[in-house]
């Protein structure tokens, strides 16, 4: 075996981070979806230091969606700290890992580019493929990431995948489920720093 397998044998993992930040929102998919979680992101690390997804660059604006870099000590979640989630990890290969780096690489150099598939959501209840190449909501982004980085997990195209996609699939371990906040590997003196406290001006943001 030459140096090239033996790098690409081993094992590295990817988290999906799924949420609910239980605003009006997000409230309002779960009566179509009837599934616990409604937002994916995309996570490079254990300790949730590099996370990304599709949803609104300013939470108080509904018209700026875009690629985000997620922050769980100053970003969105901030806001809603009983925000309960569901951490993934999803065993891949050596160059897996670096694929899917340079994937999210791609979407951050070109993030201006980029919008958020209001039209695809429609396009999942329709079960149809809507939007532009351009455009993506959160799970679509994820699982197109994944397919860039050579795993297709689904034979359905990226746009019609859900969260709850995520979470029943066979190959992904759920390795936390609970309040995000609690979760043991937070940095608890960053956390501290935070106000800890939900923002009544952003119950209707979207997570």
């Amino acid at each position: 075996m030459n140096d090239g397998q033996r790098r690409d044998d081993r094992e590295k993992s990817i988290y999906i981070l799924l949420t609910d930040t239980g605003t009006l929102f997000t409230s309002l998919i779960k009566r179509f979806t009837d599934a616990p979680y409604n937002h994916a992101s995309l996570v490079f690390g254990a300790d949730l230091s590099e996370i990304y997804s599709f949803g609104r660059k300013k939470p108080t604006n509904p018209f700026a969606g875009g690629f985000v870099e997620e922050n769980v000590y100053s970003g969105t979640f901030s806001h809603f700290p009983n925000t309960r989630c569901a951490l993934l990890r999803l065993k891949v290969t050596q160059l897996q890992f670096e694929t899917a780096r340079r994937v999210v690489g791609s979407f951050k150099r070109e993030r201006d580019q980029y919008r958020y598939n209001l039209v695809g959501l429609l396009g999942v209840l329709l079960d149809r493929e809507m939007g532009s190449d351009k455009a993506f909501f959160c799970s679509q982004f994820v699982a197109q990431a994944l397919r860039e980085a050579g795993l297709r997990l689904w034979d359905r195209p990226s746009s019609l995948v859900t969260p709850d996609h995520f979470r029943v699939h066979t190959e992904m371990e759920t390795v936390y489920e609970g309040r995000l906040y609690d979760y043991p590997l937070l940095d608890r003196v960053r956390l501290s720093k935070g106000s800890g406290t939900a923002d009544p001006a952003m119950e209707w943001a979207v997570s």
